[in-house]
This record gives structure tokens, C-alpha cells and sequence, in this order.
């Protein structure tokens, strides 16, 4: 719009040109003519335009909320990951953890926590006062998987894994 002055709720008609392209126009006021009823009909379909700008917007917006919201839930589960992930890095440890291995963690009386790489099986009837507190595994990036999740986060990587073997992944430049 070449007039930023005009309202926008505003009716306007195209200005009068008597001589379009400098051609005389055989009857100047027949081109003017207009009824209330055209003027009716242009006023709704202004309207209408506006309302439907409304809702295209008000969609867009609600997308990006939406978004939003997602990428909040992932930022909160990012935080509670790592929470748990130094919970399990710093609880007491007498060996070297290696990234692959299968860790059992587990609470003495004491309220300590430790990791053994004895699961409860192993410790039978002659294992210590404790609590199995669950196993997990640690992997190449030093977070930890719970142990009843390692057989998603296994096919998970094969996926990856094989999706950059092929070069699916990786753009050409």
C-alpha cells in the first residue's frame, strides 16, 4: 500500500482517471458509478480478508507456541538427564568405569551411594546391607542408560549408524 496514511479499516475506492493510459473515456461518470449494494459487497469482502489474515496469523502463531512448548519439555528433560547423569558420575566408585560396560548402583544404610560391578544375583546371601538402586550402562559419551532401556538406545544407534555408513545423513556440498 502506497498510502500509509489510509486506516485500515477504512473503505477506498480507486481514484477517477478520465483518461486511462491517455485514452478519453466515451462516458467519464458512467465509470464512476456505484451502488450502495457494491459498496455493501466491498465493505464485506474487506472484512472478510481481514478476518481470514486474523486467523492465518493467530494459526501461525499457535505453531510456534506450540513449538515452544515442545522444545520447553525438551529443555526439561535435557535438565533432568543430566541431573541424573551427575547424580550417577559422583556416586562412590573403587574401580575405572569404561564407556560400554554395565554398572550396578546401590545404597548402603549409610545413605552412600556406590557403583559394583556385581548385580544382586552375584552378590547371593553374602553380599553387604544395601539396596540395589538399578543398573546402568555407560556409554561412549559418558551418560548413563537405565539397563531396561539399553535395547532401544542399542537400535537407536544401529540406525544412526548405519544412516552415516550410507551417507543419508551427511549433506553434499
Amino acid at each position: 500500500m502506497d498510502n500509509c496514511d489510509e486506516s485500515p479499516n477504512k473503505l477506498a475506492l480507486v481514484e477517477r482517471n478520465y483518461m486511462p493510459q491517455g485514452i478519453h473515456l466515451v462516458d467519464p461518470n458512467a465509470v464512476a458509478k456505484s451502488s450502495k449494494q457494491d459498496l455493501v459487497a466491498l465493505a464485506r469482502e474487506i472484512q472478510k480478508a481481514d478476518n481470514y489474515i486474523k486467523a492465518n496469523a493467530c494459526n501461525k502463531l499457535q505453531v510456534i507456541a506450540e513449538q515452544m512448548k515442545f522444545l520447553q519439555r525438551q529443555a526439561e528433560n535435557i535438565l533432568l538427564e543430566v541431573k541424573q547423569n551427575m547424580k550417577l558420575h559422583h556416586a562412590a566408585c573403587n574401580f575405572v568405569k569404561h564407556p560400554g560396560q554395565v554398572y550396578h548402583l546401590y545404597e548402603r544404610k549409610s545413605g552412600q551411594y556406590y557403583f559394583s560391578m556385581l548385580n544382586p544375583e552375584e552378590w547371593g546371601n553374602s553380599g553387604p546391607s544395601q539396596t540395589y538402586k538399578g543398573s546402568y550402562r555407560l556409554e561412549q559419551d559418558h551418560s548413563w542408560t537405565p539397563i531396561s532401556d539399553v535395547h532401544t538406545k542399542d537400535n537407536e544407534l544401529n540406525l544412526f549408524s548405519k544412516l552415516l555408513s550410507n551417507n543419508e545423513m551427511i549433506p553434499n556440498l
